[in-house]
């Protein structure tokens, strides 16, 4: 996977796990933190920063680890790998954060248009 497609994809992954967190995970104490993530040998590749539950910075880091771990050139969309390097458990939480984050954005865009009037 290219430098880009990795950021993109560390980017990504955080705003959906953020999301999640945000909404399901109200009453939970959050703390601010930063990560630097190096990919293919070369370091501070990318630069994250979110605030988080302990439960969800925890799969986020994991998450990252993955993604600095893929040896893919074209990186698949995760759940088509051919070698999926997520433990079952851990793939179906993210599967679980995924699916509601992406709804929850595109039903923002939806009503963002209807907020517009449609243009």
């Amino acid at each position: 996977m290219t430098r880009e497609k990795f950021c993109y994809e560390v980017a990504t992954v955080t705003k959906f796990i953020q999301i999640y967190c945000t909404d399901k995970h109200k009453d939970e104490p959050k703390h601010k933190c930063t990560q630097s993530l190096s990919y293919n040998g070369e370091a501070d590749v990318a630069s994250v920063e979110f605030e988080l539950c302990k439960e969800c910075e925890h799969m986020a880091r994991y998450a990252y680890a993955r993604l600095q771990a893929c040896p893919h050139i074209e990186k698949p969309r995760c759940h088509r790998c051919p070698h999926p390097c997520y433990e079952l458990d851990m793939w179906k939480k993210m599967a679980k954060m995924m699916k509601y984050s992406g709804m929850k954005l595109g039903l923002n865009k939806i009503k963002k248009l209807f907020l517009r009037g449609g243009d």
